[in-house]
């Protein structure tokens, strides 16, 4: 009894302190949120707000609605942030609508971060940002911009269950965005559009929270909504800490905070032909903070060795971060375990790929058991250690049959581990287990088929070079490791590297030889392609005028000689705010003229065997931003000419004026493609056209660049799409390539996803690899030589590396149905390994019937491969359909025990049909 009172009398002590403590809370809430101002206006600035030249042109609104929200708070202009300590010590800080943070400044903002500071941002923040600090931002913001929408959109409460910080009324409604892509791990969307698949506009973290439109801007969003969500958020942040730690500052931060009344000077740029245009000059009344003068933007220096952009990529995070007890929801438990399955099936595909050209050449190699959960290794394969990945990440403690069962058996616990909360466990063991599977991938056997194997060979590494000599030692290098193609950089920020009749100037820091002579003999001398890599539209570069101890402003050699040629942004601006190249007016009959000149002189000068073309394109802008490019002296008049109006005078708000002129734009990109198509092609049939572009939307990126390549390609202008499909994870590589690998939009054009090398782990690159060949696409293009290491090449020159014969191997876009005959042999063979091996029993009437179908085809491409005409195609393409069309029904057995290579043998097939489908346009091979 006594014991029951005890506890009825501590139950009243708790609710007291209970109520006491709700009661402090709401003081401090109503103090923060200037319910209460006199209070307010004593308090010290718990919040930054970063001031900086991309939101200078918008600081009147962000700082109307800040003093309207009445919360005190420090300016830190953005231009002297060099390290953590400059972030300030206020405990929030605030980065509205900043799109370019360098590596030292994101490095500084994990750094203030992880000393318990707290991010809130909106906007595109990093996205004009360098691949590392992208990938940087994604992880500190838990999450990416993905896109604008051209129109407002609802914003409205997810359905999934919400933070209860997020559920108050005000914060939703219509606002002009863009989806914000969450992280798989750790992080919620407490705020969707009400638009197709209702995707992420706000997305939160334990640590910050990323606001998907432009606060402070009356074109994106009404003040009361901006004003609801950031004290909603800045509350939270607060009262989430402990009361003791809510006034505490950041430790190590500087306490200088700028509150004087200043102006905040107007942002103008300069205008070519002598004509200026800019906005009028932004003052802001008398605040509680001030916005500091603008500088001129910091000359940016090229990556060395010592360069904070080294420091950069090696801090870039996983989305799965070790130890972290951070919640996995439904939708991140599923994609864990899918992009584990996943990796088993890649590892097991490799293994099948060694396995069945050994057997077929009756070579000697090893498998402790089987290949898969039933196959038992042949007796006909000898016993040989096969060297697999841990040789390069460490001693390996288990076989590859234990690594697989460790996997499936994690994979199968995964969910049951997240519905038990132990999320740390579940994260831990997922991280085993992936690098467990990479050290299975065998390094040390071929196993690629005919495919494109391109790299680029940059600038940079052609001038180390320094000579013919130099350049053999890299050409014998890619040769070993089975490159097959070479993009290779001949004209750069306006400059060629070789000795031009139609250029203005040979690149200053190739002295005495030329690059391009000798590369196209270096190439074909060891049987491989050698395509002109070219800077289409991008006339100049800051980062080169650096090297070059240049003005950082020079626009390049051939608009220092022609500035007419310019191009402009709606400032006046030649280079961007926040970019480092000034363009051309693709509009201008004159640039136009120049550059097909030179890539003639290119492609019949000298024997290239293809012309790619790079920034094919305007640079990027953001219209909802009043960031817009395309302003030179031809596209006004043109334009003009068309409509009556000049575009300098009109603004996405007038929806039918501003899609003219954005189709304007586009369509001087995508006649000059057709043009360059056309007329190169008369020079040289024979001539490869390629295109380096951004896997962005097709709709967003017509906005953005102007950039509608899925035209080109229908239109047969170009053999090779290459989107810089670059990643540091596979699972992210697969997710930017997937959308135009299964593309329809096509036509017969091949595409060939590109990998990014810098700060790539040699195995995750091979774990891209192999994604690629189980994917229907022709090949891969690597980003750059530059980063083609010593382990790359060693595991490159045994998986894909040339083998002593009297044959050469054919390229795709060269060989087409040669290719499609010798991979369709290689999927034979993994087949014939298959069923010779697999223990359980099969109708033979059913293997009968496979067999004789499987070589009906293969005849049907031998002959065509052999000599190509209409008809053959015809019956080879017929051939497949009907194969194609019963596949599954065949492989009924195989797709419940490993559907997952049954997919990758449909892949291959699809590969083969888009082979003939692009050789059908290559020949000219039309039925009578």
């Amino acid at each position: 009894m006594k014991y029951q009172e005890n506890q009825k009398d501590i139950s009243l002590k708790i609710k007291k302190a209970r109520k006491l403590f709700i009661l402090s809370c709401e003081i401090v809430v109503l103090n923060f949120l200037s319910i209460l101002p006199v209070t307010a206006a004593t308090e010290e600035p718990v919040l930054s707000v970063v001031y900086g030249q991309e939101n200078a042109n918008q600081w009147t609104g962000i700082s109307d609605r800040l003093q309207t929200i009445g919360v005190k708070y420090c300016v830190i202009s953005l231009n002297d942030v060099k390290s953590g300590a400059d972030w300030g010590d206020r405990r929030v800080l605030f980065l509205p609508n900043v799109e370019t943070l360098t590596p030292t400044q994101a490095i500084a903002l994990e750094d203030w971060m992880s000393k318990g500071g707290r991010l809130i941002a909106s906007g595109p923040v990093g996205s004009l940002s360098s691949p590392g600090v992208r990938q940087l931002l994604r992880s500190l913001l838990g999450g990416y911009w993905g896109f604008s929408f051209s129109d407002t959109e609802q914003i409205q409460a997810a359905k999934t269950k919400i933070p209860q910080w997020t559920n108050q009324t005000g914060l939703f409604g219509k606002v002009r965005g863009g989806v914000v892509i969450p992280n798989d791990m750790g992080s919620e969307s407490p705020a969707v559009w009400n638009s197709k698949d209702h995707p992420a506009a706000v997305v939160t973290t334990e640590r910050s929270t990323f606001l998907g439109w432009r606060w402070g801007t009356d074109t994106a969003s009404a003040a009361e909504l901006d004003n609801a969500w950031l004290k909603t958020t800045i509350n939270h942040y607060l009262t989430a800490l402990a009361p003791s730690n809510r006034t505490k500052k950041i430790a190590g931060g500087s306490q200088s905070c700028s509150t004087t009344v200043a102006a905040v000077p107007s942002v103008q740029g300069s205008r070519g032909a002598g004509e200026q245009r800019g906005g009028s000059s932004l003052s802001s009344p008398a605040k509680t903070a001030t916005a500091p003068i603008t500088r001129p933007l910091p000359m940016v220096k090229p990556p060395s060795s010592q360069e904070a952009i080294d420091q950069l990529e090696q801090a870039v995070r996983l989305d799965v971060a070790p130890n972290s007890n951070e919640p996995i929801d439904n939708r991140q438990a599923i994609a864990l375990q899918q992009e584990l399955e996943n990796l088993i099936g890649r590892v097991e595909s490799a293994h099948l790929a060694v396995l069945a050209d050994a057997a077929n050449v009756g070579e000697t190699i090893s498998e402790e058991k089987q290949f898969s959960r039933d196959l038992n290794t042949p007796q006909s394969v000898k016993e040989q250690p096969t060297q697999l990945a841990s040789t390069k990440l460490g001693a390996l403690a288990i076989s590859k049959d234990q690594a697989l069962a460790q996997a499936r058996l994690i994979a199968k616990n995964l969910p049951q581990l997240i519905a038990q909360k132990n999320y740390a466990l579940a994260r831990q063991q997922w991280l085993t287990a992936k690098t467990t599977l990479w050290q299975q991938f065998p390094v040390d056997r071929k196993l690629a088929q005919p495919e494109i194997r391109a790299v680029w060979l940059d600038r940079g590494t052609i001038v180390r070079a320094g000579s013919k000599a130099g350049l053999a030692q890299i050409f014998d290098r890619l040769a070993q490791a089975g490159i097959n193609t070479v993009f290779f950089e001949t004209v750069n920020a306006g400059y060629t590297i070789y000795p031009s009749q139609v250029a203005k100037e040979q690149n200053p820091l190739i002295r005495g030889w030329n690059p391009l002579e000798e590369a196209v003999k270096l190439a074909h001398e060891r049987d491989m392609e050698l395509h002109a890599w070219v800077w289409t539209f991008a006339a100049g570069n800051q980062r080169h005028n650096e090297i070059l101890n240049l003005n950082p402003n020079y626009p390049g050699p051939v608009l220092a000689a022609h500035p007419d040629w310019a191009n402009y942004d709606n400032l006046g601006n030649m280079i961007p705010v926040g970019q480092s190249k000034p363009f051309f007016d693709p509009a201008n009959p004159e640039v136009r003229q120049y550059l097909l000149k030179l890539y003639e002189e290119i492609v019949t000068k000298y024997k290239v065997d293809g012309l790619q073309l790079d920034y094919i394109r305007y640079p990027f802008q953001d219209p909802s931003a009043g960031r817009t490019y395309g302003y030179g002296k031809a596209a006004r008049a043109q334009f003009q000419q068309l409509t009556g109006v000049d575009p300098v005078n009109i603004s996405p708000s007038q929806t039918d004026l501003w899609q003219k002129w954005t189709k304007f734009r586009t369509e001087q990109v995508d006649s000059f493609v057709a043009q360059v198509s056309q007329q190169l092609r008369q020079k040289q049939p024979n001539l490869i056209l390629s295109v380096a572009v951004f896997p962005l939307p097709e709709q967003e990126r017509i906005q953005k660049i102007q950039q509608n390549w899925e035209t080109w390609a229908r239109r047969g202008d170009v053999d090779l799409i290459v989107p810089m499909t670059y990643a540091l994870d596979t699972s992210r590589f697969q997710r930017l390539a997937q959308p135009w690998i299964a593309s329809k939009q096509l036509g017969a054009t091949l595409l060939v996803p590109g990998i990014r090398l810098l700060s790539l782990p040699t195995i995750g690159a091979f774990d891209q690899l192999q994604l690629v060949r189980d994917l229907p696409v022709s090949g891969y293009a690597l980003f750059a030589a530059e980063n083609f290491s010593n382990d790359l090449q060693k595991i490159f020159s045994s998986t894909q590396g040339r083998i002593q014969s009297t044959t050469s191997e054919p390229i795709p876009h060269r060989q087409p149905f040669q290719t499609a005959a010798i991979r369709y042999t290689a999927l034979q063979r993994e087949w014939k390994f298959v069923f010779q091996n697999d223990q359980r029993q099969r109708p033979s009437q059913k293997i009968s019937d496979f067999n004789n179908q499987a070589e009906v085809l293969r005849s049907a491409l031998n002959q065509l491969a052999a000599s190509p005409s209409a008809s053959k195609l015809l019956v080879a393409r017929a051939s497949l359909t009907r194969f194609q069309s019963q596949f599954r029904v065949l492989m009924s057995q195989e797709i419940k025990s490993n559907s997952y290579q049954v997919k990758v043998w449909e892949n291959r097939l699809v590969t083969i049909e888009r082979l003939l489908r692009y050789g059908e346009r290559r020949l000219q091979l039309r039925p009578l």
